[in-house]
Parts: C-alpha cells; sequence; structure tokens
C-alpha cells in the first residue's frame, strides 16, 4: 500500500478507483512542497462504497504557516484540479484547502465519517453550480463626491467650514464616519436591489463581506446547470441598466465552494482529554446538557469580573471557554464518550465549513 500522505481536493459520485489525469496531461497542475519546490503528480481516486476521494500523493503542509506566496501557488493548483474534475463530467462536493489525509486507510475513514453528509449534500448539488458575482463602484472618487452632498453630511461640513479655524482633529474622524456611514447605506440599497433581481433564478445564495470601501455586493449563487444562461442575462440586465454606476464581474461555474465546502476535523484523544478535565467533567461520559452546566458554572465562578484580584484569571476563564467548545464541537450527538477506546471511533470528523 502506498503511504504516502494523500492531498484530499473533493469527493465524486463514483465507486471506481480512477487514474483521472496523467503526469502528461496535466503538466501545468504541479504539487507544491511547504518549501516552495514543484514535483509533477498524478490526480486520482479512492473509493467508499458509491463515493470516492479525488487526491494525490503530497508532502504534508500547514497552510496556516506557508509562505503567502506558496500558499497562492496551492489554491491555484487546488481550484484549477477542480476545474479540471468538472471540466470531465463529474460534479464534485470541494473539500477545504490544504486537506491531508495520512495514508489512503485515512482517507477510506474520512469517506465511512462524512458518508452520509456527503451523500446528502451531493443530492442537493446535482446538476446545480456556483456563480460568484461581484459588483464594483465604475467611478468611486465621483461616488465619494455625490455621498459628500447628502444632507446630513453637507450640514455638518458646512458648520466646519464655518469656522474652520476650530476644527479639531475629532471633527474630521467623525467627517470620516459620516461619509462611511452613508457609502454602507447606499452600497447597501444597490445590494439590496441585485439580490432580489437575481434570487427569484437561484436555488439558493450568500453574502460574503466586501473586500474593499470599492466593492459593492459580493454574492455567490446556486443555480441550476440549465439555467446559466438566464443567470447571465439577468446579470446583462442589471448592468446595462446601472451602467454608468456599477462594473459587474461573474466568476464560474465553479463547485458549491461557498455552501458545501467539506471540513476533515482530526481530533487528537489529549486534547478531548485536557477539555474534559478542565470542565472538570470526572466521568467517561458526558451528555451535551451536562457539558453546557458545567461550563456555566466554572464560567461564573471564573469571570474576572468576579476576581479582579486574582492573578491569572483571565487566562484560566479563557481556557474554560476554550474548553467547552472543544467538547461541544465533538460531542456530535446528546452525549459523548470520553474513553480513549470510543474516542478512536470519534477521532475524525466530517462536516461543512462554516
Amino acid at each position: 500500500m502506498n503511504e504516502r500522505e494523500k492531498y484530499i481536493y473533493g469527493i465524486i459520485n463514483s465507486n471506481a478507483a480512477l487514474e483521472l489525469f496523467t503526469t502528461l496531461d496535466s503538466k501545468h497542475l504541479t504539487g507544491f512542497t511547504p518549501n516552495g519546490s514543484c514535483e509533477t503528480e498524478r490526480v486520482y481516486t479512492i473509493p467508499y462504497q458509491d463515493i470516492s476521494a479525488v487526491v494525490s500523493d503530497s508532502v504534508a503542509a500547514d497552510c496556516v504557516h506557508l509562505r503567502k506566496d506558496v500558499l497562492a501557488r496551492l489554491l491555484v493548483k487546488h481550484q484549477k484540479t477542480i476545474e479540471k474534475i468538472m471540466d470531465s463530467g463529474f460534479g464534485i462536493v470541494p473539500v477545504k484547502l490544504g486537506t491531508i489525509a495520512s495514508n489512503e486507510v485515512e482517507v477510506g475513514d474520512i469517506l465511512e465519517k462524512g458518508y452520509g453528509l456527503i451523500k446528502d449534500i451531493m443530492g442537493k448539488i446535482s446538476d446545480k453550480i456556483e456563480i460568484d458575482l461581484v459588483a464594483t463602484w465604475s467611478d468611486f472618487s465621483s461616488i465619494l463626491k455625490e455621498v459628500g452632498q447628502e444632507k446630513e453630511v453637507k450640514e455638518f461640513k458646512d458648520k466646519l467650514l464655518a469656522n474652520p479655524v476650530e476644527v479639531t482633529v475629532d471633527d474630521q474622524m467623525r467627517v470620516g464616519v459620516m461619509v462611511k456611514k452613508a457609502l454602507d447605506k447606499k452600497r447597501e440599497r444597490y445590494a439590496q436591489k441585485m439580490q432580489n433581481h437575481l434570487k427569484a433564478i437561484t436555488q439558493d445564495f450568500k453574502t460574503h463581506e466586501p473586500m474593499d470601501d470599492k466593492m459593492v455586493a459580493n454574492f455567490a449563487f446556486l443555480i441550476n446547470k440549465a439555467k446559466h444562461k438566464d443567470f447571465e442575462k439577468m446579470v446583462e440586465e442589471l448592468n446595462n441598466e446601472w451602467l454608468e454606476k456599477l462594473n459587474f464581474r461573474c466568476v464560474g461555474p465553479l463547485p458549491a465552494y461557498s455552501f458545501y465546502t467539506l471540513e476533515v476535523k482530526k481530533w487528537q484523544f489529549q486534547e478531548i482529554d485536557w477539555a474534559r478535565k478542565k470542565l472538570r467533567l470526572m466521568n467517561d461520559f458526558a451528555t451535551k446538557d451536562e457539558i453546557k452546566k458545567a461550563y456555566k458554572a466554572l464560567a461564573f465562578s471564573s469571570h474576572p469580573d468576579k476576581n479582579p484580584n486574582t492573578p491569572g484569571i483571565e487566562r484560566e476563564f479563557d481556557e474554560i471557554t476554550k474548553a467547552y467548545g472543544v467538547l461541544w464541537e465533538y460531542c456530535l450527538t446528546e452525549a459523548c464518550s470520553f474513553s480513549e477506546e470510543e474516542f478512536k471511533k470519534n477521532a475524525i470528523m466530517v462536516k461543512v465549513k462554516e
């Protein structure tokens, strides 16, 4: 058995062990090691029942600590691989960037643990694609001038200009806050109109935060493949309506990144055992209600406001809160076991990335 680590791109509806890309026809899909060097690789599947993980042999890398340029290349490679899979006719449930399994056996464990969730998602995204829509101001300077002429902003600015000698830094900051607030309201009005116009043709949508002040809207829409052309036509209608105000950019078709990207959590027994002891749960079994009650009691008694002169109390409070978060996430049902033998059955958790 090949014991190299497996980089997981996503899950497809197939029960076959497939060689998806050969080295020859995937030269543009190069793997990146943690130090930034490159190597060609094969992309293939590891099946479990009627689903398969799309993987490549990979050197494990912690995405949190990768250099930005290496992380950017890894992201491009990840997305291009998934796009190539979609181009081959497969629907795919994407997996979070940087997901590594220790070996083929662990890939099987992940598929087994997530099987029910994965099959449910596959049903929801069958014949569907994601389209990302970004709208930006065509002329941001003109928009700022327009905002500056709104009644509340203009009146305050005129008041300051009437006596410029007494204008303080706080006054200037207040103008900036007022302009930002008015700009946000204008952005929200446009974004709401876009949403109302497009949501009738979509199955679902997500609103992402604008990346900067020049961005008006940042949407992800889940649509039927058959409605792709209709969606583009409706975006074009918006573009014609706001030709001098906004620029539109559509990205897709994409897999359902914004809706159903899977995240694999691999627990360590020491982490669960630490959290159990931190909440003073001494039995090898606890219900969610018991976990919550233990947390509330300790959080109340160790709150920094109640112990202002106790050294290290803030750290203790933070650790109690962290322990509660760990156990609440680990306990998938109404009760869970903390014994090491039972832990092994739940050491891998598959969920939809929030």
